[in-house]
Order: structure tokens, then sequence, then C-alpha cells
């Protein structure tokens, strides 16, 4: 299986390749040559997690991976459940963070991580002189993908991180998982917005002799493994649902998800034209609604990104958007089955509150996504929603909206109380070259 860049379609790399790379020429992302039918779903869905996974995944890795590898290294990477919890008669959230971090995020950057190590160990194996390859990874994050590539790449040998974050637009506890860490994990808090660290990433992946000399690669969601790696979770909810519901068929799934960067968007669409059942998406955004008014009126044009209490999703120029567009425009999967809408700061509130009502304490960009399934959910259709953090990431949110404490899991206590090791930093792509370069 070979992928290929989506704006220079000559670029055709291995999956390793791909995974080292990050980006190809011109910024273009890479996606499958094609996207292989899944065959038996009863029998596949029957399996357990890992070993579903793996069947799933082996026809886009198997040039760069054997199967006993990539076993290994999904077992590594999903030691920790995703699990769906029935929220009404007619909806369920699907809950993404039960890892390390606590976040939908640590499926993606522990995959990354793991078949990282793998091919750094190969070449060494393969040539003493790559023994002291060095790899650098340079990667934005509004939140959650910090922690989750942090705590993955931690303590790894001739892996060096770099997590560039928007200064004082992050919650303190998503901040301290990531910048407490030490060792070979750098934090730099940008004076600026997502955007504009996402930009600054951008830029150094656009500098040959700087990319080169340090090794340069990417942990978001632009790196194809990232995607992968989340495509497994959309295979396991509907594996549950389809055990929930015994011997009646499954009903018509609508996944509402929560949108940023929209990698989990483009996760689901792949698993879905790989043969998985479902009927359609709605990508939720906060009030940075740039795909829902591109959607509406055709027209691309990002506005100034603004702080929203949802914030891993105050993001105006989604990098993934362009892989969502291309499986819609080459007939990958129908256009029909995306949708997208935005949701206000009320309604998020108003969501959170709602959803305790419920019986479950949920957070602000959980309740964006079962807001906008609420309001689109049809008559026969069953609508999953993604929780992609636990609810004490935002602690101080939450307990503001519902006016009760909740408490800290041992993830997040265990960090609260350390110094943050972040520099600060303009949004200055001459001060983060020379930081990189040291």
């Amino acid at each position: 299986m070979k992928f290929y860049n989506l704006k220079e379609n000559d670029e055709q790399v291995s999956f390793e390749q791909a995974v080292r790379q990050g980006l190809g020429k011109n910024q273009g992302l890479f996606f499958p040559e094609n996207l292989p039918q899944v065959g038996d779903l009863t029998a596949l869905l029957a399996l357990p997690l890992v070993e579903r996974s793996v069947k799933v995944l082996y026809p886009l890795v198997e040039d760069s991976l054997s199967k006993d590898e990539l076993t290994e290294i999904i077992t590594n990477a999903f030691n920790f459940p995703a699990q769906v919890q029935p929220i009404s008669e007619n909806s369920a959230i699907l809950e993404l963070f039960h890892g390390p971090t606590l976040a939908f995020k640590d499926f993606g950057a522990r995959f990354m991580a793991q078949c990282l190590q793998h091919f750094v160990k190969k070449s060494a194996n393969q040539n003493e002189k790559s023994s002291t390859e060095k790899i650098t990874i340079l990667t934005a994050t509004s939140g959650d993908t910090g922690a989750a590539v942090a705590h993955a790449f931690h303590g790894l040998a001739n892996i060096d991180v770099v997590i560039l974050y928007p200064k004082g637009k992050i919650s303190l506890l998503q901040e301290k998982m990531f910048t407490t860490l030490g060792d070979n994990i750098s934090t730099i808090a940008i004076d600026g917005s997502f955007d504009d660290c996402q930009a600054l990433v951008k830029d150094a992946f656009d500098d040959k002799e700087l990319a080169k000399s340090i090794g340069l690669n990417s942990a978001n969601s632009i790196n194809i493994s990232r995607l992968l790696a989340q495509v497994c979770y959309y295979f396991e909810a509907v594996a549950q649902l389809s055990r929930q519901n015994g011997d009646k068929p499954l009903p018509e799934i609508v996944f509402s998800i929560p949108s940023g960067n929209f990698g989990n968007l483009t996760a689901g669409l792949i698993a879905k034209a790989m043969g998985l059942p479902i009927k359609r998406f709605i990508a939720a955004t906060n009030v940075n609604d740039t795909v829902p008014r591109y959607l509406a009126t055709g027209q691309w044009q990002p506005h100034e990104t603004i702080a929203t209490i949802s914030n891993a999703m105050d993001v105006s120029k989604p990098n993934n958007w362009p892989r969502v567009e291309h499986m819609i425009k080459a007939g990958i999967v129908p256009k029909e089955s995306v949708s997208s809408s935005s949701v206000d700061e009320e309604e998020t509130q108003m969501m959170v509150r709602q959803i305790a009502k419920l019986g479950y304490i949920s957070e602000p960009h959980a309740a964006v996504a079962y807001s906008a399934l609420k309001h689109s959910l049809n008559e026969g259709e069953f609508g999953v929603f993604l929780g992609t953090a636990h609810p004490a990431k935002f602690k101080d949110v939450v307990e503001s909206i519902l006016g009760q404490p909740i408490g800290l899991p041992k993830e997040l206590a265990d960090c609260a109380s350390e110094t943050i090791l972040s520099i600060d930093m303009a949004a200055d792509f001459a001060q983060l070259r020379a930081f990189l370069l040291k």
C-alpha cells in the first residue's frame, strides 16, 4: 500500500516513510492509495479491540510492518479501553478518555510513538551509522494533543519532542499534563492562537535545511499514523453497540464529533469507507465555525480564532480538512454523509447541564457534540457523540457550570502540584528556528 500526497500526487511513499516524514511536498497530506474493505463484518466485530485493530490496519501498513510487529505495536499502544455508555434511549457517548492522559489523543499518539520507535530501531539494526539517528517531533496543541504526545514519547531514546501551545488559552490542568515532564520533552508557550502555533510548525517543515538537520517530524493529526489509530475506535464503538443490541439488527448509526482540526472526522470517514456501517457524521464546532460556513456557502473564509470554554476546538484553519474534502470529491464517501454545525457558548453550557440531568457528568467538547446530535437526530437513528476528554481536565469550567465539585483522577492529581517547565516565545519563526537548532 502506498500513501500519496494530496497536493503533489506523484509523491508516493510507504507507510514507514509517511510516518517518518509527516508532511509531503508543498505541505501536502498523505492519504492511502485505496481503502481496503474489511470483509466479514460480523466476525470482525466479534473480535477483541487489539485483534480487530490488527485486521483493520494490516492491509494499510503491510509493506512496512509484519503482522507480528503490528500486533506488538497495537498491544503496547491500545492498553486501555474505549467505552460506549448509554445516555438516553437513542443516544450514547463513546468515552475515549481512559488512556494515560485522559483524552482520545492517547490512541493516536501512542500508536505513532510505537511505530516511530520501531522504525528507528529497525534502521539502527540495518545500518550501524543510523544508531545515532535523531528525530525531533515538533507539534502544536490546542490542549489534549500536547499531553498525549508528551507522555507517548517521554523517555524514548533518540527522539526529542517540542510542543507549541497558545499561552493562557488552555486549561491549567491540561497544561500541567505535558509541561512538567522535562527530559526529552520541551514545551513553548506561544504568544498567540493555536493557528499561530500550527503556522510555525508548517514554517519549520518548509525550511528544508532545518528539517533535515534536526530530523523533523510532527505528531499532529497531519501524521497518517495518528489517523489510522483513530479509525480503530469507530470499529470498537460499533462492536459494542452490536453486542448491546443482541439479536436485533443495528440501528442507523450517526456519529457527532467535536471538531477542531478534523482528524477525528477524517478517521470516522475512513472507517465508513472501509465498510463500517455508519449512516452519517455531524462535525460539531464551537463558534470557530470555518467548516459549517464553508459547507453552507462554498466559501473558505477562516476568521480570527476566538477563545472558548471548548478550547481544544479553538481552530479556524483545520489541517485535516483537505483529507475530508478529498474523500467527498473523489466519491470515497457520499457528500450527504457529512454535515456540520456550530454551537455557541451559552448552548454549550446548557448542554453540560442537560447531560448532567441525565445522570452523566461531561465537559464542554462533548457537550458541543451532544448539542449538534440532539438537534439533528432523526427517527430510527441512534446517535453516538464522542467524549474526547475526562471532565476533570476542565475542572474549573465544569464546576462553574454545574455548581458542584468534581474529583481529580490520579493522573491529574499527580501532576497538579508540579512546576511548569515551559519557556515563553513570540509567534516568530526566527526565534523558534534558533531554539530548534540548539
